[in-house]
């Protein structure tokens, strides 16, 4: 087997809370506490869960767009954290983003061509005529037309913008990509148009993507394989037909339970979890989900009351197993299915 292209181990990015006058720190968000996953060339990795579970801040602490607190990023064997200077920036055409947001990510008084032509200038690949042309190519290769890049941003809709982000993606021929939920502003119709282009462009360059979105039928259909988070940490990760067949953790369960079925008789039943999301800069002992998890509480009702404890939250008492509070399962391999990893202590 080829080795991964890019390869996270143990990612942890904290944000540090400070108060009073001389700003002390005093305590911190553990907004990605201890990510670890692998992609390879032409492959897609989706990255899924509920908004604040750290998704973005994984993909862009990859990218050095912001610090993070420990753990490696390893780009084709070698550590990207450790390059500096001109070193740096040589690296980092090979790794570019498509932003969530359109209209934001893209500079108002900048014209198209100059957006799309900006890196190209920077990176010296090209300039003049010669960067004209290959703006113009870029536009055609995502559906638009070469004389937009005279035009402004506002001219364009929600979906030419995103095609407009895309085409400064592949400006500098990169290898690897993070798509932060590239279609999550879009109408239905422009989001099939746009997931079909990046599967295009995968198929004729070979690139890898980070795919982050919270909407799981998308993902079902656009990644390789999935891995799913849940206040900073991975609960969840099995090829993409693994995990929508036979999920395991039981967040991935009650997620899994609110896509919408065209069955007007679904088969699914809606599992709805009681309680608020926890805070990342207090998360709970033990498994982060068990404040919330059906799960444990089951479990609990047929256990002994040795094996069991009692938790507060929100405002609610809750009899859960001890385990579940006391003990942080780990991201381990189904004895029958090694690719397919949970970290869950009574996972089915």
């Amino acid at each position: 087997m080829t080795p991964p292209l890019l390869e996270v181990r143990d990612l942890c990015t904290y944000f540090p809370i400070r108060k009073g006058l001389f700003s002390r720190v005093i305590g911190e968000v553990k907004a990605v506490d201890g990510v670890s996953f692998k992609i390879r060339s032409g492959r897609t990795l989706g990255l899924v869960g509920e908004s604040g579970c750290g998704k973005t801040t994984v993909g862009r602490s990859i990218l050095r767009l912001i610090p993070h607190t420990r753990g490696q990023v390893i780009y084709k064997g070698k550590d990207f954290f450790s390059y500096q200077g001109q070193e740096l920036r040589r690296i980092r055409r090979h790794m570019q983003i498509i932003f969530q947001d359109p209209v934001s990510s893209l500079n108002p008084r900048m014209t198209v061509g100059n957006i799309i032509g900006e890196p190209i200038v920077v990176h010296r690949i090209a300039k003049g005529r010669e960067k004209d042309e290959l703006v113009a190519s870029l536009l055609q290769k995502v559906g638009l037309h070469p004389q937009d890049a005279l035009r402004y941003p506002h001219e364009f809709s929600g979906g030419q913008r995103q095609r407009i982000g895309i085409a400064r993606a592949l400006s500098l021929s990169p290898e690897f990509i993070v798509c932060d939920e590239p279609v999550s502003a879009l109408d239905v119709s422009i989001q099939s148009q746009v997931l079909n282009l990046l599967a295009d462009l995968q198929d004729e360059l070979k690139i890898a993507y980070l795919f982050i979105a919270h909407n799981l039928a998308v993902v079902e259909h656009f990644s390789d394989e999935v891995a799913v988070m849940y206040l900073g940490r991975i609960v969840e990760h099995a090829p993409a037909k693994d995990l929508y067949r036979h999920p395991k953790h039981p967040y991935t369960l009650s997620l899994l339970s609110a896509v919408p079925e065209p069955d007007p008789r679904p088969k699914r039943r809606r599992i709805v979890l009681s309680g608020e999301v926890p805070s990342p800069s207090n998360p709970p002992t033990g498994c982060h989900f068990h404040p919330r998890c059906p799960l444990t509480r089951q479990l609990a009702r047929e256990a002994s009351d040795s094996d069991t404890t009692e938790i507060t939250t929100g405002g609610i008492r809750l009899r859960v197993l001890q385990k579940c509070v006391q003990e942080v399962p780990k991201l381990e391999p189904d004895p029958q299915n090694p690719d397919h990893r949970s970290a869950c202590w009574f996972a089915s």
